[in-house]
């Protein structure tokens, strides 16, 4: 049975409380998530002064900021994300943060993570690129706002660095994303054009197009998670709270046992089924020994446990060996 890797996104839900994310640890922990993704940055590294927020920033934070100054009160401290790392080793759940510059990879590196978690943000940043290639480190890199170039174009310079595992994810930057624009079909071209595995990496708001993705095959499942959709902050109204976030861990588990090994035959809980629901050829009247069965003394009728009516034809003709009662199962 593939296993699909479920991570919860924290991101900065935390509101650059330690305090919070650890709350966000347990949560995640609670709802069957494989790993609690959190992001570091430094805040001057990332912005310039003069940039302005995203559209769906100011419909959540307002207008009366920059980018940067709202992106100072979401941080967390180096030393606050070492002690995340050993609160997440003790909850005994995967850590992982994504790096937002090459500052911050190199203090990541240390912490001897699964797995480097690119968003789709920097996929067209090649210092970058370089910088997480080198590490030889697995990759899981979200493709939002990228053509199919861009993205074997990155794909190219992880590998030529040293990347050799890569994971690629459909994903669709705009928080929260439209139904109609989240493409789940282009989990298929990513997956035929690059040769890698392939998964989603979801805005949308709800639990179902997650499972979807997981029904369509996606090896990894990316969704951001919050403690209270009311709370201030950017990204809170296009994330799960903890319960939502349960149910869908709980779905595409399920989904997970039902996609099965694409062998069409009986499974195991349905073959007790087969004598019950199956027909056998029966005598449609009493039938003396010696008659002929025809198609005015037999007929096909449950249970399945005599002659299958696939051999309706090695049957029509035949001599009845003995007398049979009207519904007695036929044989000769």
């Amino acid at each position: 049975m593939k296993h699909v890797c479920i991570i919860a996104e924290a991101g900065v839900n935390h509101n650059g409380d330690l305090s919070m994310a650890e709350k966000m640890v347990d949560a995640a922990k609670e709802a069957g998530a494989d790993y609690v993704k959190f992001q570091t940055f430094k805040p001057e590294n990332l912005v310039s002064k003069y940039a302005q927020k995203a559209g769906y920033q100011k419909k959540t934070t307002g207008e009366d900021e920059t980018q940067l100054q709202m992106l100072q009160k979401l941080t967390l401290t180096n030393e606050n994300f070492i002690e995340l790392k050993k609160y997440c080793d003790e909850k005994s759940i995967g850590f992982i943060s994504t790096p937002f510059d090459i500052e911050s990879i190199g203090f990541l590196e240390g912490f001897n993570m699964d797995f480097w978690k690119i968003p789709s943000g920097e996929v067209t940043n090649r210092p970058y690129l370089e910088a997480i290639g080198q590490t030889g480190r697995k990759v899981i890199m979200s493709t939002g706002m990228c053509s199919l170039k861009e993205i074997l174009d990155a794909t190219e310079v992880l590998e030529s660095c040293g990347t050799k595992e890569l994971t690629l994810l459909q994903c669709n930057t705009q928080y929260p994303t439209p139904y109609e624009h989240v493409n789940l079909a282009a989990m298929k071209s990513i997956a035929q054009a690059s040769h890698k595995e392939v998964g989603y990496s979801d805005h949308t708001m709800g639990i179902e197009i997650p499972i979807a993705a997981a029904a369509m095959g996606a090896a990894v499942i990316e969704k951001h998670f919050t403690l209270d959709k009311n709370l201030p902050g950017p990204d809170h109204k296009a994330s799960l709270e903890p319960w939502e976030l349960k149910a869908m861990v709980s779905a595409i588990r399920n989904v997970e046992k039902a996609i099965g090994n694409g062998r069409k035959e009986p499974s195991l809980s349905e073959t007790e089924n087969m004598a019950a629901v199956r027909k056998s050829i029966v005598a449609s009247k009493n039938i003396k020994n010696g008659e002929l069965f025809t198609l005015e003394n037999i007929t096909t009728k449950r249970p399945g446990t005599g002659i299958s009516p696939m051999r309706w034809k090695d049957v029509i003709g035949k001599t009845a060996a003995k007398d049979f009662f009207e519904d007695e199962l036929i044989e000769w």
